[in-house]
């Protein structure tokens, strides 16, 4: 989702300082962005290792001179129980997909003011802008889903409370947060998970990920277009596929067991399929 972000960016003529913690796939995207009329800057990094982001921030500002957005969009999933989950794959997951998103948030937010405050000085009018990927499971928690529920629900109510400070503050920067449902992208593929999920009623290993990666229907490169769309119409949130908006619809009108509501309908969905 994060190539697809920087290529529809690029077509419309802005600046890119891309980061990616794999160096192939980071090579990929700028390859990918040669025939546009724009200046590409990449970086490895680890969204988990604050120096690190902060270091990237100011190179960033030293190569573009400014910067009026940050798509802090990094994330990893793991599948297991509660009880099956060890500390340290807790942390994994919380460090790229929380700590990720505050560290990028708090090293780029000043240069974002900083830059729309520069271009009003200017006699421009720039307005800055953070998006924040958090997911249709930052919004309803799942079973084998604990740690990843955990960080994005922070991402939601980190970047919420951001967005009513920014607002306070009448700065020119605001802010978005993601709600993606199933996008075809390949965490599901590069998740981590454990037999645990076996007590739950369900498969294991290549047959986990499978069914992880049936859930993914969404179209990146449409996902990438929605999300551009709703930032750029300020919006506080954006549910992104209708798995996500119907999902969202249940919670809202079961708050209190809305669980027990998508479990029925998923065992009942898939007595019917059986029945085909």
């Amino acid at each position: 989702m994060g190539r697809a972000l920087a290529i529809h960016l690029a077509k419309m003529g802005c600046h890119l300082a891309l980061s990616d913690i794999n160096p192939e796939e980071l090579t990929q995207t700028q390859e990918m962005l040669v025939d546009y009329d724009i200046k590409t800057t990449i970086t490895v990094l680890d969204v988990a290792d604050k120096e690190a982001v902060y270091e990237w921030a100011n190179s960033v500002m030293a190569d573009h001179n400014k910067v009026n957005f940050i798509f802090n969009n990094a994330g990893v999933a793991l599948y297991s129980t509660v009880e099956g989950s060890s500390i340290s794959e807790l942390e994994w997951v919380m460090d790229i997909n929380f700590w990720g998103v505050v560290y990028g948030t708090k090293a780029f937010l000043p240069l974002i003011k900083n830059s729309v405050n520069q271009s009003q000085a200017d006699g421009a009018v720039e307005n800055g802008h953070i998006i924040n990927i958090s997911s249709l499971f930052g919004l309803t928690a799942q079973p084998s889903q604990s740690a990843y529920n955990a960080s994005k629900f922070a991402v939601r109510g980190f970047t919420e409370s951001l967005r009513q400070e920014l607002n306070i503050q009448c700065c020119g920067v605001s802010a978005t947060c993601i709600h993606p449902g199933g996008i075809k992208t390949n965490i599901a593929n590069s998740a981590r998970g454990n037999d645990s999920i076996s007590e739950l009623g369900m498969g294991t290993g290549d047959k986990a990920i499978r069914s992880f990666n049936k859930f993914l229907k969404f179209d990146a490169d449409d996902a990438a277009w929605v999300i551009l769309q709703a930032a750029a119409n300020d919006q506080s949130r954006c549910l992104i596929g209708n798995d996500a908006k119907v999902i969202d619809a249940v919670q809202r009108i079961f708050p209190s067991n809305y669980g027990t509501v998508l479990y029925r309908a998923t065992k009942i969905a898939r007595r019917l399929k059986t029945k085909r």
